[in-house]
């Protein structure tokens, strides 16, 4: 709500306090005078309440005039202003009676219609305090309050009507009817203003400013009430001079809390919090029913059996008191645990309980509110790059030590109402609201910089593909997530550490690789792959001693697929187990086959390429074994091609190859001298062929056109076959494209090659006549 500026508001406030300070402190020091040098009539006492309650008026008027209040609270500080407006005129009525008969001060009582309009005040005073709202209530919860209000009510008005208003009726000089329902009326308004703030937990009308206003009534009855036992009629010039005036001061400061308290406090929205500040009113109301009790009981009132029974009843409404406040402890503290635990229950349920950030769930509840309200949103979606490779190669431990740090740098780089997301695995997203002002793309660049230092204790790099996605008019969750993903996936195919934002059409190439898995599914259940095989050559005289077996994807309607295409989406997919499984065991048949018809040394090695994939597969060893034993094939005549990259992935991997080892199976390194651990790797890789990588071979014969890269290339691949010589290992050269490429080979000590110079992959056929010829060539020596 608009309202006016703090210091000027205080100040105004301050003023209108001042002001009635300052009357009643001439009050004080006129009747001081009066006692001392009898200064004028006592009349002029009567003067001092009403020129206070003007300003009191003054000052509710002046705040309803300067500030915008919610409608319930203008429409609570109206009747007060009323109120305040009739007191003022009752008691400038009753000042004026008295001026004007200055003789009859003592003993003349208040004209009636200045008592009415003082009645009405309290009375509008009461009803403006009934309607101040004190939240949302059930009907069980309405009758529960109620019934402690009146617990309260009644405890509190038998002390003040045995202190006060009795000792006033029984008086040797008895009071007006007028004083007596004035009187009794500021204890009601006292009394309900006391109980009503003990339940009033928010809300547009500050507490405080009720119970200061409030307690300004009480204090005149109490006031007037105490005089009138000690002094009678006689009292009254001190109540008017020095004790009532005071009420003024305690109203407007009751004025100047509301004027600086916030326009609206939100109600409760539990029950406990309702009962926050009025839980000990209903005790303390039974307490205070106990004071008149033991009074009467101390008293000349009583005989001594009577004084047995009212201390008794004090004792037992004690005792009954004290147990039940100690039960309300202990439901108050089991109640505490409850919601502790629910919060806890509720945190666990909305966010990760590793890293700390929201989880899937808080992701997608706020993003589907973000879009509900039309709020600009946008998303970055952020997938770790080679993560498992920590956990394979580090351990778990590690693994989940990354991830925390990746989520505290994600904390502090993300903005002020941006929410930072781990999705699962090695995943992670950031919502950004209309409520904040950070750049999803400057985020993402910040995350990418922040991803170039050392993370976490063990000092790790990690880097990361960010897809970015905003949402468009009318966008989806699903729609929205989808963009992200997509845009993510981009990131993955462009390279490491890389942001690509999503742009329409983008999803297409994405639908492309998801609708090439299925159909791999297809193929794979309509045998539609095909194996070939590439000779691997002996250098010396082309003689066949081993193939690498090659899959091909024969498509009804596409014709050949080339694995470049759909190799990767068959280990995206998961598919490259089953693919290379059937690859595995066609390979062994096709060998088996092939060394039964053509004799035993026909040929020597066949090899299929296999995945870090099936490395991982738990069952790809039982695989391997019951492929040799169906085809009948021995152990030593299997090569198994394994990447570095491959090699290099983990504990799982390293004890599957060593079991293969143990079976006698052979392992060949691929791609030998592309990684960055090439030769520390043949020391922990039961390596039994080394096949050295293509990019080495290709322009090595060169002399004329770069004759230093052919002469490293010449150096890297002598000091590969003097190491594999060393380790007892066999060596084949990949990609020999041309006789002078073989010669160099030869003369660096390469005996085997693979190439298209030597041999082009072909079909099981094909290589049966190579093999038929090399058995006629082998007969007729």
């Amino acid at each position: 709500m608009a309202g006016v500026p703090a210091l000027p508001a205080a100040a105004t406030a301050y003023r209108y306090v001042l002001a009635t300070s300052v009357v009643a402190g001439l009050g004080v020091a006129w009747y001081a005078a009066y006692l001392t040098v009898g200064a004028g009539s006592g009349a002029i006492a009567y003067i001092f309440v009403p020129v206070g309650a003007a300003l009191c008026a003054a000052s509710v008027l002046h705040m309803l005039r300067e500030v915008a209040f919610d409608r319930l609270a203008r429409k609570f500080w109206r009747a007060v202003l009323v109120a305040f407006a009739l007191v003022t005129v009752g008691y400038t009525w009753f000042a004026i009676d008295m001026l004007t008969h200055a003789a009859e001060v003592g003993v003349r009582t208040m004209p009636v219609p200045a008592a009415a309009m003082v009645a009405i005040g309290f009375g509008i005073a009461l009803w403006a305090l009934a309607r101040v709202p004190i939240g949302t209530t059930d009907g069980v919860e309405w009758w529960r309050i109620a019934l402690d209000r009146t617990i309260a009510f009644l405890g509190c008005a038998t002390v003040l009507w045995y202190l006060g208003l009795a000792p006033m009726v029984t008086a040797a000089e008895p009071w007006s009817p007028q004083a007596m329902v004035l009187v009794g009326l500021a204890f009601v308004l006292t009394l309900a203003a006391v109980t009503k703030v003990a339940y009033l937990a928010g809300g547009p009308v500050d507490g405080t400013a009720i119970r200061l206003v409030a307690l300004a009534g009480g204090f005149t009855a109490a006031a007037d009430a105490m005089l009138a036992v000690h002094l009678g009629n006689a009292g009254g010039i001190p109540a008017q001079a020095v004790a009532m005036p005071l009420t003024p001061v305690i109203a407007t400061l009751g004025v100047l809390s509301q004027w600086r308290a916030p326009r609206q406090r939100p109600y409760p929205k539990r029950r406990e919090d309702v009962y926050h500040g009025s839980v000990l009113l209903p005790y303390l109301a039974v307490a205070a029913v106990d004071i008149p009790l033991i009074a009467i009981a101390v008293g000349d009132t009583l005989n001594w059996p009577g004084r047995a029974v009212v201390i008794a009843a004090v004792v037992v409404t004690t005792l009954v008191t004290v147990r039940q406040y100690l039960a309300f402890q202990d439901n108050a503290r089991l109640l505490r645990e409850t919601h502790a635990q629910e919060a806890m229950l509720q945190h666990e349920a909305t966010h990760d309980s590793l890293t700390g950030l929201a989880n899937r769930t808080l992701f997608h509840e706020r993003l589907a509110a973000a879009l509900a309200a039309r709020e600009a949103v946008a998303v970055l979606l952020i997938d770790l790059d080679d993560f498992k490779t920590v956990n394979d190669l580090l351990g778990h431990n590690v693994g989940d030590s990354l991830l925390k740090a990746v989520a505290a740098m994600l904390q502090g780089e993300a903005g002020v109402g941006d929410l930072p997301v781990r999705v699962g695995g090695d995943e992670f997203a950031v919502l950004i609201t209309q409520g904040g002002d950070t750049d999803p793309d400057d985020l993402a660049g910040r995350i990418l910089v922040a991803l170039d230092q050392p993370l976490s204790e063990h000092r790790l790099l990690v880097q990361a593909s960010i897809g970015v996605a905003a949402a468009r008019p009318g966008a989806t969750l699903d729609g929205v997530l989808r963009d992200a993903d997509v845009a993510m996936y981009a990131a993955k195919q462009r390279g490491k550490a890389c942001v690509v934002r999503y742009v329409e059409g983008m999803e297409e190439p994405m639908w492309a690789h998801m609708q090439l898995g299925g159909e791999l599914r297809r193929a794979l259940d309509n045998h539609e792959f095909r194996v070939i095989y590439q000779p691997i050559v002996r250098l010396a005289d082309h003689r066949v001693v081993g193939v690498e077996a090659l899959v091909r994807w024969h498509h009804p309607t596409r014709g050949i697929v080339s694995p470049a295409e759909f190799i990767p989406a068959a280990e995206r997919t998961g598919l490259i187990v089953p693919l290379g499984r059937f690859v595995l065991r066609e390979t062994c048949r096709q060998a088996a086959q092939w060394l039964r018809d053509y004799g035993p040394d026909a040929l020597q090695q066949a090899g299929p390429n296999v995945s870090g994939q099936q490395l991982h597969d738990p069952d790809f060893v039982a695989d391997v074994a019951a492929a040799l034993a169906d085809s009948g094939l021995a152990s030593e005549r299997l090569v198994l091609e394994v990447t570095e990259s491959a090699a290099l992935r983990g504990q799982q991997i390293s004890r599957t190859l060593y079991e293969l080892d143990g079976m006698g199976v052979q392992l060949a390194l691929d791609d030998f001298g592309t990684g960055e651990s090439s030769l520390s790797l043949l020391r922990a890789f039961p390596a039994a062929i080394v096949k050295l990588d293509r990019s080495f071979v290709e322009g090595i014969e060169i002399e004329d056109g770069d004759p230093a890269a052919a002469d490293a290339r010449r150096a890297v691949a002598r000091a590969v076959i003097q190491l594999v010589r060393s380790l007892a290992l066999e060596a084949v050269a990949e990609g020999v494209e041309n006789i002078e490429q073989a010669a160099v080979l030869r003369e660096l000590g390469y005996t085997l090659g693979q190439g298209y110079h030597l041999a082009q992959p072909m079909t099981a056929d094909e290589v049966a006549r190579l093999l038929a010829v090399q058995a006629i060539s082998a007969a007729e020596r």
